[in-house]
Formats: structure tokens, sequence, C-alpha cells
């Protein structure tokens, strides 16, 4: 998804954290795949592969599910989507430990997603407060 559709819609403080890790799990992808798409000794390929795809899929959605919740009427919506904002942070949080005990150069990048996650847990839990 281009980053361009998140650019047009200037939103909440939440909102702009989840472009920040979007634009991060994407550079930090493909680090990570660059060391990941080799094959290994026994011609298999490498499954963690699949969770730096995860990240990148997993912070591209925060940002569509945060516009939603925020422009819902009714609360229960409003809640629905939040809980789905939750959900995908705590799956990217994991999705990243994962990754740190990769093969490669780009795990050292990991820490510095985690954190700003960390920042996005905060503003989440003063956000759904608000909804």
């Amino acid at each position: 998804m281009s980053s361009y559709l998140f650019e047009n819609n200037p939103h909440s403080a939440i909102y702009k954290k989840s472009l920040e890790i979007f634009s991060l799990s994407r550079n930090i992808t493909s680090y990570l795949s660059h060391d990941l798409s080799n094959l290994q000794n026994n011609g298999k390929e490498d499954p963690n592969i699949y969770f730096s795809g995860d990240i990148v899929q997993q912070s591209v959605s925060l940002g569509p599910q945060i516009l939603k919740a925020e422009s819902q009427l009714f609360s229960e919506e409003k809640h629905k989507y939040a809980a789905s904002v939750m959900r995908l942070s705590n799956l990217l949080y994991k999705n990243c430990e994962r990754l740190e005990r990769v093969n490669s150069n780009g795990k050292d990048f990991l820490p510095l997603l985690r954190k700003e996650l960390k920042k996005f847990r905060k503003l989440q839990h003063t956000w759904r407060l608000t909804l």
C-alpha cells in the first residue's frame, strides 16, 4: 500500500504514529528479506522470511483500522475497530521479537521498531478512552 494514501488524511497522533511504524517496518523488512531470501543449506527457505512480511502487512493495516474507528458513529463499532488495532499491534510486537532471533543485520533495527510500538501502545491507551 502506498504511503500516499495515508498522507492525505491528517488525523490523530496515533494515526501519525501508525504511519511511522509502517515506514519503519517496510524499511526493516527490506534489510531482512535480502538476508532471509537465500536458501538454507538443506535447500529450504528460511521460515522467518514470512514474519518479515507479516510485520509489513500488520503495520499497513494499522492506519486504515484507526481511520475506521475514528469515523464510526456508534461506540460499539468504534470499539470493534479499536480492538482490531490492539490485536494488530500485539501481533506486530510478537513478530518483532521473533525476528530479533534471526541471522540478519536487519535485526539490529527491530529494537527501534519495538520502541516505537511501545510509544504507539501508550497513545493507543489514551486514544481508546477518547473513542
